[in-house]
């Protein structure tokens, strides 16, 4: 049929919900979101499949494709989901706050749902939430200082999507190996300590040799606190560049 879109179907927000059926079990796009979030929690998105969700709905699994139409769409109903919980997190305010709040509460988020993690920095999500959430991304940025043109706000998207997407996933992942190891980073360090101790003992690595000996255990949310507030006292003192428009 002709859609906004062309001759395919609406995007899965847009479309209304199926006619509530004479079934033993009602269903809605909410509900099997809800169910698909829980079972990638459990087992990551390798361990989703129509099939499982079905069987945990109690419904044959044809009669989730009246509600989604693939694998695709599925992930972005369970992507907005998490979105609006980090939109709640960004009510109005100065600018910078704004976004410290919607920083921290995509770090949870991503800790939450480690599938998340996964699923930043790849096709943009474009739900209502994450739309929402975006908003109010690019809206307190464009108060800062230092952003005074639209290359400026592009930039500086650009820079805190870049820092909170490696440091959320580089903290999934620690996590992750971790539990597939049986090891955490103490026993890791503790494992290649005779190994790293001689070659810091051949005085060719004295940078990193500092760092281990003197260098504290950070807090991991400490640390991503200082470290997004470092980017952000950098947007607000962005300074002209080659092709900047006033």
């Amino acid at each position: 049929m002709d859609t906004p879109y062309g001759s395919g179907p609406a995007p899965v927000w847009e479309r209304p919900e199926p006619r509530p059926r004479a079934a033993p079990v009602p269903l809605s796009r909410d509900k099997i979101a809800a169910v698909a979030i829980r079972l990638a929690d459990a087992h990551g998105l390798d361990g989703l499949s129509v099939r499982k969700i079905a069987t945990e709905l109690g419904v044959g699994p044809m009669r989730l494709y009246d509600y989604v139409s693939n694998r695709s769409e599925l992930l972005d109903l369970m992507v907005d989901v998490v979105y609006a919980g980090i939109a709640e997190a960004a009510p109005p305010a100065e600018w910078r706050a704004t976004v410290l709040a919607v920083a921290h509460a995509t770090r949870k988020a991503a800790l939450d749902h480690e599938w998340f993690a996964d699923l930043l920095g790849g096709r943009p999500h474009l739900g209502p939430h994450a739309l929402a959430v975006g908003e109010a991304t690019a809206a307190a940025l464009s108060r800062a200082p230092g952003v005074r043109s639209v290359d400026d706000l592009q930039r500086a998207l650009g820079a805190l999507n870049s820092f909170v997407i490696g440091a959320v996933r580089r903290e999934v992942t620690e996590r992750r190996t971790a539990r597939a190891t049986g090891t955490d980073e103490a026993a890791w360090q503790a494992g290649l300590g005779p190994y790293l101790t001689r070659m810091l003992a051949t005085g060719r690595y004295p940078t990193v040799a500092r760092l281990v000996v003197d260098g504290a255990h950070l807090d991991a949310e400490e640390t991503f606190d200082h470290n997004l507030t470092t980017v952000l006292d950098g947007i607000t003192s962005l300074r002209a560049g080659p092709g900047r428009r006033s």
